[in-house]
């Protein structure tokens, strides 16, 4: 396997669904790996075709991924898991790094799943991974090295931000990252209608919206400053910002998302137990 810092020479997906190739196209437009050198497979040709028109070679057997990579990414639905990887187990060797994007499945579950010391590690992205922008946390089996994490870390960077976590935050992750893109979308949309009320046309209010947040977070991200500054910043005495702030605290805007966030990750963590 390629020590950290530099791709694998092949990745394999198991599972050929939105996600593997968000994931896929974010490896070869960032050139971490390229098409021809990604393997996938599903049991039909429906979603094979999005990787065979991103170059990848594609096929129906999931045993053949894992004797043609090391690297091997199973993106299945949580419920088909475990037969997955029964049917795979043996032809898992040593060398082999698997990576599990299903959503409740465990680090215990896939190593009584696999054979003895199997390097396995879990990884929840989200949403905008299908436009490299995407918040992921990855978090380590009991088998998995600095090195093994950095270089998925590296290769999964092509689809936006990675950040290694302990297990435990998995569902929190589902509560802010997963489920947050529609609560954030649910805000923008209430932005430009708020816009449209006033008189604004609905296409540009939405756009305006869009664009604020977008901005906004990139200033977040790049000036590494707590959201209260900026909004300080914005905010002047006796001006537009604090009526409307006044308005939000109001309407309980604060407490209503923060309930949001837990109660997506209750049910998560009630999910992950099924």
């Amino acid at each position: 396997m390629a020590a950290a810092g530099l791709a694998p020479r092949r990745v394999g997906f198991v599972g050929a669904g939105s996600m593997a190739g968000a994931i896929a196209q974010g490896l070869i437009r960032a050139g971490k790996v390229e098409a021809q050198h990604i393997l996938a497979s599903a049991p039909t040709d429906r979603n094979l075709c999005h990787f065979q028109a991103l170059g990848c070679r594609t096929t129906h057997s999931n045993q053949e991924v894992l004797q043609s990579c090391l690297l091997v990414i199973f993106a299945t639905k949580p419920h088909v898991l475990p037969a997955v990887l029964a049917e795979v187990a043996p032809v898992v060797t040593a060398e082999h790094i698997l990576v599990s994007v299903a959503a409740g499945v465990s680090l215990s579950t896939l190593e009584e799943l696999l054979p003895p010391h199997t390097r396995v590690l879990r990884v929840l992205p989200n949403l905008p991974c299908m436009v490299q922008e995407g918040a992921i946390v990855m978090t380590r089996g009991r088998h998995v090295g600095s090195s093994e994490a950095k270089l998925l870390q590296h290769l999964l960077e092509a689809c936006g931000r990675c950040e290694e976590v302990p297990e435990a935050y998995v569902d929190i992750h589902t509560g802010l990252g997963g489920s947050g893109v529609a609560f954030v979308c649910t805000f923008s949309e209430a932005l430009a209608e708020g816009a449209v009320k006033m008189g604004m046309p609905s296409g540009l209010a939405h756009r305006i919206a869009a664009q604020t947040l977008l901005g906004t977070a990139k200033m977040l991200l790049h000036e590494g400053r707590h959201p209260a500054q900026l909004r300080s910043d914005v905010c002047t005495p006796g001006g537009t910002t604090i009526y409307g702030l006044h308005a939000l605290e109001q309407g309980g805007l604060r407490a209503a998302t923060m309930s949001a966030v837990e109660a997506a990750t209750c049910r998560a963590k009630e999910l992950s137990r099924k």
